[in-house]
């Protein structure tokens, strides 16, 4: 009897292996179409962003596939052309970059407060900042744009880049402080005993745990900032102005200025793209030690 039970089992482990197996592989199947066709209009934009405008008003861009003639680089070359183009791809960094490092600085610190100190008042302090969770972008444009123009920053970068950080800061800390607190309380003890203060304790313990947690922040808010229009068009002037609000620029002066407009939107696509695929493992990591916590 215990044979045949182990023959029974043996038998019904192997049907299971196969339809796992096959069910496995429908679904990576069915996941790699649905990447393919999710990818379709960035492709199709790379290149409509390689054809001449009368090309790109003739025919669709997959009439390359037949025609490969069609394919130019002087798109790219008009793009870098334009001053105000470069310019504002160079106001994106700048005011990326500052944003995304303060807010992943700032709320690690922060996190790392609230987490793993006691002061007074703690707990308080930590609900207003989830509160701050619910306030949306648009009640604070008037009354910012005021603030900001008394005290000399509104048109300019820095302007920009403290209202992103200001309304960054909220999701970084609540987010962090979550992931810093499920640390044992075993570890930073021990290393409080070995005479480790709280800035080396951070330094040396808390940062290298978060680390995932902390570059999926940073990818979560450099992709914000960097997408962002609402803000820069309020807050930016015709010399503080990221890419973004350059291209809408481009539309309501030439209403169809598609040999700028394609390898501009490309350019403007592609960066965080590829910022998301350099970190994706940490991307990765972070989030299924949140889903695991």
């Amino acid at each position: 009897m215990t044979a045949l039970d182990t023959s029974v089992r043996a038998k019904r482990s192997l049907a299971a292996r196969i339809a796992s197996g096959a069910a496995g592989g429908a679904l990576r199947v069915f996941l790699l179409v649905v990447g393919l066709f999710w990818l379709v209009p960035t492709f199709g934009l790379l290149v409509s962003s390689f054809r001449a405008p009368t090309d790109i008003a003739a025919s669709g861009w997959w009439k390359v596939f037949t025609a490969p003639a069609q394919l130019t680089a002087r798109n790219y070359q008009a793009l870098l052309e334009k001053d105000e183009i470069t310019h504002a791809l160079f106001n994106t960094v700048w005011i990326t970059v500052p944003a995304t490092l303060l807010v992943v600085i700032i709320g690690s610190m922060a996190g790392y407060a609230f987490a793993c100190m006691d002061f007074k008042g703690r707990d308080g302090w930590f609900m207003a900042v989830v509160g701050l969770l619910v306030v949306p972008v648009q009640v604070a444009l008037i009354p910012l744009s005021e603030l900001f123009g008394k005290i000399g920053i509104f048109g300019s970068v820095v302007g920009v880049v403290l209202f992103h950080v200001g309304f960054g800061l909220p999701f970084a800390i609540f987010l962090l402080r979550n992931f810093f607190a499920e640390i044992p309380r075993e570890l930073l003890e021990a290393a409080r005993l070995d005479g480790a203060g709280e800035v080396r304790l951070f330094a040396t313990v808390v940062l290298p745990l978060g680390g995932p947690a902390i570059a999926s922040l940073g990818i979560f808010q450099f992709l914000w900032v960097w997408n962002d229009m609402l803000v820069a068009l309020i807050f930016s002037d015709s010399g503080s102005q990221p890419l973004t609000v350059a291209l809408q620029q481009q539309v309501r002066q030439f209403s169809g200025n598609i040999e700028i407009l394609a390898p501009g939107a490309f350019i403007s696509m592609v960066i965080p793209l590829a910022v998301f695929f350099a970190f994706q493992r940490q991307f990765v990591s972070g989030v299924m030690a949140g889903a695991v916590k």
